[in-house]
């Protein structure tokens, strides 16, 4: 699936993707277009969250966590926070969506970041009905809640 078709796909559900995101969010672009020392980029998804009274942008990625997608995100949490901030405003949060993260590369690509940064990961279906069972029996079996029979 391509960054553009996975954009579209959360925008054709915008009200269930917001209701996801949590209370607060307001959608405020799509490909947002900034101008970064003389280069144009495009923030993928931008909100407004009334709560924390901040931006919120996100980047969508179709393949794994790469430190330079950080990169990207923190430019434009940057430039946000320069040019796009007003007057009551705390400073904006980047949020980093792709098919698959390495943790100890997320943390070591964060250190030392002041901006807000978070990375997520995504999945474009639900697993199978099988395997969504046999996790759910686990961590059931784990917090000693069930029989851990059928029916979990």
């Amino acid at each position: 699936m391509t960054e553009r078709k996975l954009e579209d796909a959360l925008l054709d559900r915008l009200q269930q993707f917001l209701i996801e995101l949590g209370h607060g969010f307001c959608f405020e672009a799509r490909q947002k277009r900034v101008l970064i020392g003389g280069e144009h980029g495009f923030v993928d998804l931008v909100f407004y969250h009334r709560v924390l009274k901040c931006h919120v942008l996100v980047e969508l990625k179709n393949d794994a966590f790469r430190h330079e997608h950080l990169g990207q995100l923190n430019a434009y949490v940057g430039y946000y926070q320069q040019h796009e901030m007003t007057k009551g405003d705390q400073p904006p949060v980047g949020i980093l969506l792709c098919t698959q993260k390495n943790r100890e590369m997320v943390q070591h690509a964060l250190a030392g970041m002041t901006n807000k940064l978070f990375v997520s990961r995504y999945q474009l279906a639900l697993p199978a009905a099988s395997e969504m069972d046999a996790f759910l029996r686990r961590v059931l079996g784990e917090l000693g809640v069930g029989d851990g029979g059928a029916g979990v």
